[in-house]
């Protein structure tokens, strides 16, 4: 390991703070010629992000789209299905969010929850699980050949760390929204995820939509490193920009002092 490296990474191994907002700036402003980009070509963008409860997908999509437009980058995180979306076609409330021409939609968990909790939780039938994996890769095909760019990650997080961080959503009142019974219930199957990932990936890992696996106990260095292999996946130009300047304006009018028709935010900080 190089003396740069070195620098990067603090006592315990993880990457150093002020060294990750240098990199993460840096990649954003990628990211911001790539959104040019997407527009301007009318591309169509569907990112899935995967992975056991607590290993940080949240965390990469914030990263990803905290810099960038809503009216582009949209998130998709769906609740559990209604009694009407249960009588539809698996896949059905999932094609309806899928992108229009200059759009970017990163789904937080998707359709593969079938070959996921419904599988661990049962949710589904052992055969509903058996025919989705089935079906799967030839629907992706049809979505690939649509013109859809597809991108699946998965976050990889070892049984320690997901730990730590289930329990920090447990004592954080900030992060206690997170956590679910599903969540409690899944903890304890950790063998039965294992077994599932490792049967989604047989199934649908195809030279059209391959699966790619992101080691993900530092946080930051999976952030950093899926942010750059999401930008090498879509050939992008970088965009010209108009350059700005703040022009002059008049010195404001001497105004009366009247009292304001509006109630005031109290100061108490």
């Amino acid at each position: 390991m190089g003396q740069k490296q070195k620098q990067k990474r603090s006592d315990d191994g993880e990457m150093r703070r002020k060294a990750y907002e240098k990199e993460l700036k840096r990649l954003h402003v990628e990211l911001v010629h790539l959104q040019d980009w997407v527009r301007k070509q009318g591309l169509k963008v569907c990112v899935v992000f995967e992975g056991r409860d607590g290993a940080g997908k949240g965390g990469v999509i914030k990263a990803i789209t905290e810099r960038v437009s809503p009216r582009t980058f949209r998130v998709v995180a769906l609740p559990a299905p209604s009694e009407q979306e249960k009588s539809q076609m698996y896949l059905q409330r999932y094609i309806a969010h899928f992108p229009s021409a200059g759009e970017v939609v990163l789904f937080d968990r998707s359709w593969y929850n079938r070959a996921g909790v419904e599988r661990v939780m049962g949710f589904c039938t052992p055969g509903e699980t058996r025919r989705f994996l089935d079906a799967v890769p030839g629907v992706e095909k049809l979505i690939v050949e649509s013109g859809i760019v597809l991108i699946k990650y998965w976050l990889e997080v070892s049984q320690d760390e997901q730990s730590r961080r289930l329990n920090d959503r447990i004592t954080d009142g900030r992060k206690t929204w997170k956590l679910s019974p599903i969540d409690l219930a899944s903890y304890t199957r950790w063998d039965d995820y294992t077994d599932a990932r490792d049967d989604m990936f047989a199934a649908s890992h195809t030279a059209w939509a391959p699966w790619h696996i992101a080691q993900s106990d530092d946080k930051h260095r999976a952030r950093l490193n899926i942010l750059s292999h999401f930008l090498a996946q879509i050939p992008y130009k970088k965009s010209k920009r108009e350059k700005f300047f703040l022009p002059r304006r008049r010195p404001p009018r001497k105004l009366r002092v009247r009292e304001l028709m509006a109630t005031p935010v109290p100061e108490i900080y």
